[in-house]
């Protein structure tokens, strides 16, 4: 049974690894770098992660990758439209890095740059995080066909993944304000319900 100072030290470790994993992938996540950033003692690492460093990079991703989930849901919450949920789900993104001093991206998305051969068991953490939050989109913008909706939700996951790249390298949070309004306008052009049903129902009456 954990006390609570050893869980305060695997939590912070879990911190650690989560904020070094934004700033600088799998590379700046080393043990060290861990153990240093969350003030832990070096020797309590295997006792809290015996199979060391990859052990302590799944189970930061999984806290990772549910935050970020909670994050866009409350972003696309916001709107009432389509187009609304994109821009507020943009928009979000963009405040993010900019509280970030453009200084962390997407930790998925930089560990993904990292991967080798021997990290497959890592890559399927990083796709099941991706897809996870392909699906959540996919809930909040409905393009009338199930395929159609979850490809749409996989350009505006690949929108955000890149729009964080630029973001670091041009210090500036206009590639998420920009994607946004872009992928807004599209999101506009989408059939409503109702406009699917009165054109089906024409469909119908013609094939009748």
């Amino acid at each position: 049974m954990q006390t609570n100072g050893e869980g305060g030290s695997r939590a912070r470790m879990i911190e650690a690894a989560i904020d070094l994993m934004r700033g600088a992938g799998l590379t700046g996540a080393g043990i060290n770098e861990i153990v240093r950033a969350s003030g832990a003692p070096k020797g309590s690492v295997y006792h809290f992660f015996p199979d060391g460093k990859l052990q302590i990079v799944t189970e930061a991703l999984a806290v990772y990758s549910q935050r970020v989930q909670t994050f866009m849901e409350q972003a696309l919450a916001r709107g009432r439209t389509p187009a609304d949920k994109l821009r507020a789900l943009f928009d979000a993104f963009a405040r993010r890095v900019e509280d970030a001093g453009f200084r962390r991206s997407c930790a998925v998305g930089a560990i993904s740059l990292d991967l080798d051969a021997d990290l497959e068991a890592l890559r399927t953490v990083l796709a099941a995080a991706f897809a996870d939050w392909v699906a959540l989109i996919a809930r909040h913008v409905d393009c009338g066909d199930p395929r159609r909706t979850k490809s749409f939700a996989s350009l505006v996951l690949t929108a955000i993944e890149g729009a964080h790249v630029r973001c670091r390298a041009e210090r500036s949070s206009l590639p998420f304000k920009e994607t946004g309004a872009w992928l807004a306008q599209l999101a506009d052009a989408l059939p409503t319900p109702a406009q699917r049903k009165r054109s089906s129902g024409k469909a119908s009456r013609k094939a009748a």
